[in-house]
């Protein structure tokens, strides 16, 4: 059995059901997201006040508050309270956010939210700004390079399990009954995929591969929590 069908079984076991009112609130904050990624695109053209290095972290310093965003509206939406415990990437001090108990499925949808938004906001700042490496935009660079290697972070992290326990893709793999390297390329894919946009912006397979394995990673999650 191929890793993509162990994953849709783990899912599949492991449903349940949310109502109506999550699938309202998700729906929201994701039209919020994207309404904000489009607002800094067009911020990042008004930026020659700002030093070119503090708006590019404070690009990546948003794109990680959306991350965070992502798992917070989920743990909203199944109602449980967030908490955040301190933990480490390496000799790297960071921070992870925590919740009570949920499901199997809730829990992989809740621990790959992060992943999806990052996803989400790539794809809108590449649609808009095909253009970006020639711009100065360092704002939505930082966002994207934040979102690249993030991903990229985190899936070095699943290929070698190693990390907090506490880490995304190790949460999605245990929910998901897969192996975690496997939850790795499934995050790894678009973040490879969104970087070569960034070089080669007119190159249509890279956009179409891209937007194709971003579609199935939310599939995955709205199998999950059906």
């Amino acid at each position: 059995m191929s890793p993509g069908q162990l994953l849709f079984r783990g899912l599949r076991t492991r449903s349940c059901n949310m109502n109506a009112a999550p699938r309202r609130l998700l729906i929201n904050v994701l039209t919020i997201v994207t309404m904000a990624a489009c607002v800094l695109g067009r911020a990042a053209n008004a930026q020659a006040e700002t030093p070119h290095l503090v708006s590019f972290f404070g690009g990546a310093a948003i794109a990680l508050g959306m991350h965070e965003s992502g798992h917070l509206v989920l743990d909203t939406a199944f109602g449980v309270s967030p908490g955040v415990r301190k933990v480490h990437f390496g000799p790297l001090p960071f921070f992870a956010i925590t919740h009570d108990r949920l499901s199997p499925a809730r829990e992989f949808a809740v621990s790959s939210a992060g992943f999806w938004v990052q996803h989400l906001s790539s794809e809108i700042v590449l649609t808009r700004m095909t253009d970006l490496r020639q711009k100065r935009a360092p704002l939505v660079k930082g966002m994207l390079a934040f979102n690249v290697l993030a991903s990229v972070a985190y899936a070095g992290a699943a290929f070698t399990r190693t990390g907090p326990l506490e880490r995304d893709t190790r949460g999605m793999a245990i929910t998901a009954d897969v192996p975690e390297p496997v939850i790795g390329l499934m995050v790894l894919g678009p973040a490879v995929l969104d970087a070569s946009r960034y070089f080669h912006p007119r190159d249509p397979w890279l956009k179409w591969t891209s937007r194709a394995a971003k579609i199935a990673g939310v599939l995955l999650i709205v199998r999950s929590i059906e």
